[in-house]
């Protein structure tokens, strides 16, 4: 019934809209698309040099939650180095929230709590860096963070140089408390700039700027003008003011003179000579139908190019555009704090965490190195299952630079088995996800400083083999191959020829898989010689055998069997 109520609303809105705005069945159609189906996001590779592989390390969270403190993320990073953990690969050691005071500086600066991290963020980056490890930090995409801290929305580039010069090398960047940007564009009547040099503001009307797309001017017997400019929302329309003048290079007041014909939130977006560029958040109104805007703006001397649009058309848009714009401050504050202290860069691997809601595998790679693809995992079996069956499918956006996230390992975590845990590890292993532990990790040190090589969980945390497939530098995701309720099997190409192949069984019970050779090599994304005889290795029974027609093997409940091909 709801269902039918949904489709019922809908399509008496639409029946609406057509009557409003006098448009046939296919236009209002094409007009109102947009407010499901966004713009296309994906841009240039995000490319700032790291995540080539999946990252790995280490996250406070799934353990610590909200006690975080500066004595266990130093005792972690200890431990890290000394169970072995960071030969193996796992390098950042990730402080999640918590770790921020709930005031700024003076300066507006983001700064560690004084109780629970005294030292400061810039001092504990130091000791760990010294024990050849790199630290991660946390915000979120909002006005707060989850546990409602001081968050980075509105201070993106301020926040990144926080980071940068505190010497970070990762950052996640959570989705609690978001902001979407508004679709809505103002209706300018006219705009205006001037400087401390220039005795009157040099005013330039609607009807000065070229129009492109929805853009359009309309009438109004209460302007001075009698026209104002239109039609910018949703992606819907460009206006460009191709000769604003400017006495010389320089500041500039730029004022948009608009009328208030709604009172929600507006956004608009500039581009200024092709180069600068500026976003514009008008407030909600309820008293005055007209109002004023300033915002500052760099002009050059002579005539500039003014080019306003806004590109958000659904809630997809906004999130991908606010998520690139951090991408784009990190990378600039890394570069700026290089610059200043004649360094070199330490670039910050970028991790979205939008909890799949916007699809960001769509948009990810232009914005960032990972992205999450679903919501939070949690330490039972049922999560784990669930996350994989999202993320499986989604292996032909992943590669080296940018990587789907089903969020992090919950290996010796919860009321997971032994071998739940080893395929939870194998399975995101197969997918190429970043492997970021969650677990007590201080475990696995006894009193004394050494390792416990005896645990289990360390054992599997370190199985070279499995982190060599994760880590292959093809960094191609697994696809699944065949699928059922009871048992799928997965095949990841790796260099040099070889083939990851992984049956994992979902049942509970026993089940026997059977892959075939020709089975695979009628895989097109499978580039495998064809042999007579094929070296197979078992990753789990740590064994080698020879086969010349199938791979089989009979698979505990919940288990995974993990096996390589040798291509050459």
């Amino acid at each position: 019934m709801k269902k039918k109520l949904a489709i019922f609303a809908a399509v008496a809105a639409a029946g609406a809209y057509m009557l409003k705005k006098k448009q046939t069945p296919v236009e209002t159609v094409k007009k109102l698309s947009k407010y499901v189906k966004p713009n296309d996001q994906k841009g240039e590779p995000y490319n700032n040099g790291v995540a080539l592989t999946p990252p790995m390390g280490w996250s406070s969270w799934n353990t610590f939650g909200r006690g975080v403190t500066e004595e266990v993320i130093y005792e972690t990073a200890k431990a890290m180095k000394a169970s072995g953990l960071l030969d193996a690969g796992y390098q950042y050691v990730n402080i999640d929230d918590c770790w921020q005071s709930a005031m700024r500086t003076a300066e507006g600066e983001l700064q560690s709590d004084p109780v629970s991290f005294p030292s400061g963020i810039k001092a504990l980056v130091e000791k760990i860096n010294d024990l050849g490890l790199k630290v991660g930090i946390y915000s979120s995409n909002g006005t707060l963070t989850c546990e409602d801290m001081p968050a980075s929305l509105g201070n993106e580039l301020k926040d990144a140089r926080t980071f940068a010069n505190w010497g970070v090398e990762y950052f996640k960047y959570d989705f609690c408390h978001r902001v979407y940007i508004p679709r809505v564009a103002p209706q300018i009547e006219k705009i205006s700039v001037k400087n401390g040099s220039m005795e009157n503001e040099a005013v330039y009307y609607a009807s000065d700027a070229v129009l492109d797309g929805e853009a359009r001017l309309e009438k109004d017997g209460n302007l001075m003008s009698g026209e104002y400019l239109t039609g910018l929302s949703d992606n819907g329309g460009v206006a460009t003011f191709t000769n604003i003048y400017a006495p010389e290079d320089g500041e500039y007041t730029l004022t948009f003179y608009i009328r208030k014909k709604s009172k929600v939130a507006k956004h608009l977006e500039l581009d200024v000579n092709g180069g600068k560029h500026y976003d514009i958040d008008f407030p909600e109104s309820n008293i005055h139908p007209l109002g004023k805007h300033h915002i500052t703006v760099e002009l050059n001397k002579g005539d500039n190019i003014i080019k306003m649009y806004n590109p958000v058309a659904s809630v997809m848009d906004s999130s991908a555009i606010q998520y690139k714009k951090m991408g784009q401050c990190l990378k600039q504050a890394v570069k700026e704090v290089a610059e200043k202290n004649g360094t070199e860069e330490k670039p910050i691997v970028y991790s979205i965490c939008e909890w799949g809601f916007n699809m960001p595998w769509n948009w990810g790679s232009s914005a960032g190195n990972l992205w999450r693809t679903t919501l939070d995992i949690k330490p039972s079996w049922s999560s784990v299952l669930a996350i994989y069956e999202i993320n499986v499918n989604l292996y032909k956006h992943a590669g080296p630079g940018g990587w789907n996230d089903p969020d992090m390992l919950e290996v010796g975590n919860g009321n997971l088995t032994y071998e739940e845990n080893k395929s939870h590890f194998a399975l995101w292993c197969m997918m190429a996800a970043p492997l970021i532990l969650g677990n007590d990790v201080r475990h696995f040190v006894f009193p004394d400083g050494s390792a416990d090589k005896h645990d289990k969980i360390l054992q599997l945390l370190t199985n070279k083999k499995l982190i060599a497939i994760n880590q292959d530098k093809l960094g191609i995701q697994a696809r699944r191959i065949k699928a059922s309720p009871s048992g799928d099997i997965l095949v990841k190409p790796l260099e040099n020829g070889d083939v990851a192949v992984c049956f994992f069984n979902k049942s509970n019970e026993e089940k026997l898989f059977i892959l075939t050779m020709k089975e695979l090599l009628e895989k097109d994304f499978v580039d495998l010689e064809k042999k007579d005889i094929y070296k197979v290795e078992n990753i789990w029974e740590e064994t080698e055998f020879d086969t010349d027609y199938t791979i089989s093997e009979s698979v505990a409940p919940h288990g995974t069997a993990v096996f390589v091909i040798k291509g050459n």
